[in-house]
């Protein structure tokens, strides 16, 4: 596992943009598909030489909505991937899809292509909760969508759901999970709607449009878990569950802190060492890699072990995984013991609980991890402030006058 790599590739293009969304996506943008297309292929083939060392294992194709991007564009991309970089065997390719923009015929050449994961924003199985938040789609074509994906004999499907949409009940939402369980797919992504600034779902909030409070959020939540180990599907993250050997690979390189690489307007990485994000902007994009050369890196950082210690309490405790000392010691040099007694007063209070030797929250603490995580980082701060004064005192850094001189 050291030696490989997951791959990003963004497709910005929608149908439709959805009230509640603030990913970097556009509607209405289809005459520059075909130059973004030619900037995307081109950014492939100038970065692959930078991994050559790396084994790509996971492939996702994200957006936007990739599948509106068109047949041929799909597999002209995944052509250059499989051509410029070296994929494992086993590699996972995923795509992102509506189920308004397949069918049998274009997931059957996608198939055939190497797509081996389908990732479908289905949502709600209520059309009036999809009518509300401008999805453009029905049920009726999540189940078409559905079928074809098995006909396409595509084994792996996740489905993506969200409770807290406008008028959405306890009632609704159940039905939803249920009507997703007869779908039968080995992977389920359940979200909290988050009300993001700027959006036009935040836009109607400030006019005074009432949603689910935390309190429903919370209980649906809770329900869900419970529901979904009952039929089958193992919780594996905050939102993630799935059948046996169907957890995400690709996202587990983010939890995990395993390294990626993006590609596209807005992709964000994390390789040799950095983290790193291109322009949410596809003009400025196309124009940086095909013509002007003007900058397309928005943000770069380089990651000091200090912060990745931070990134494993941080990333680990959103996962059913969790953090272990040892592991922690061995890997950041770092003090587990007051982490270790913060973590047992919440498993008190039935926020986490250890497993052998390790250490994760519950559902019930999974809803306060924002929270919980910040407390557990916080010590971190302080462990980290009193080690550093203590090499002080012990004259293991040098010192320097008031103008910092050495």
């Amino acid at each position: 596992m050291g030696n490989t790599l997951g791959l990003y590739l963004h497709i910005p293009f929608c149908r439709s943009k959805c009230d509640y969304c603030d990913f970097y996506s556009l509607a209405g943008r289809d005459d520059r598909m075909d130059d973004y297309q030619k900037a995307l292929l081109q950014h492939i083939a100038e970065t692959a030489p930078h991994a050559r060392k790396q084994v790509v294992n996971s492939v996702y194709i994200g957006g936007g909505t990739p599948t509106w991007y068109g047949e041929k564009r799909l597999l002209e991309l995944l052509s250059a991937v499989r051509k410029r970089f070296s994929l494992s065997k086993d590699v996972e390719i995923t795509l992102e899809a509506n189920p308004d923009s397949v069918d049998l015929k274009l997931l059957r050449r996608l198939r055939r292509a190497g797509v081996n994961r389908l990732s479908m924003g289905m949502q709600s199985a209520c059309d009036s909760e999809l009518v509300s938040v401008h999805r453009p789609h029905t049920h009726a074509q999540t189940e078409a969508a559905v079928k074809a994906a098995r006909g396409a004999k595509i084994k792996n499907l996740n489905l993506d759901l969200i409770y807290g949409l406008p008028g959405q009940t306890d009632r609704s939402w159940r039905e939803s999970v249920e009507a997703a369980l007869v779908l039968c797919p080995e992977h389920l992504s359940c979200y909290g709607l988050t009300v993001e600034e700027g959006t036009p779902l935040a836009q109607r909030v400030a006019r005074g449009e009432r949603l689910p409070d935390d309190d429903e959020q919370a209980e649906r939540y809770l329900w869900t878990v419970q529901r979904l180990a009952e039929a089958g599907y193992e919780q594996y993250e905050v939102s993630n569950f799935s059948k046996t050997g169907y957890q995400s690979r690709h996202n587990l390189k983010y939890w995990m802190s395993r390294p990626y690489i993006g590609l596209g307007a807005a992709s964000h990485s994390d390789f040799g060492g950095c983290r790193y994000s291109f322009i949410p902007d596809i003009e400025g994009y196309i124009r940086g890699v095909l013509d002007s050369g003007e900058r397309i890196l928005d943000e770069m950082t380089e990651i000091p072990q200090r912060e990745r210690g931070s990134e494993y309490i941080m990333l680990r405790m959103r996962t059913t995984h969790g953090i272990e000392e040892w592991e922690y010691r061995r890997e950041y040099y770092m003090n587990f013991d007051p982490i270790a007694a913060k973590l047992a007063e919440y498993e008190q209070k039935g926020w986490a609980v250890r497993t052998g030797r390790r250490w994760h929250f519950t559902p019930e603490g999974f809803l306060l991890s924002n929270r919980l995580i910040g407390e557990l980082l916080e010590l971190q701060e302080v462990e980290t402030l009193a080690n550093t004064l203590e090499k002080i005192r012990g004259g293991q850094f040098p010192r320097q006058d008031a103008r910092g001189r050495t």
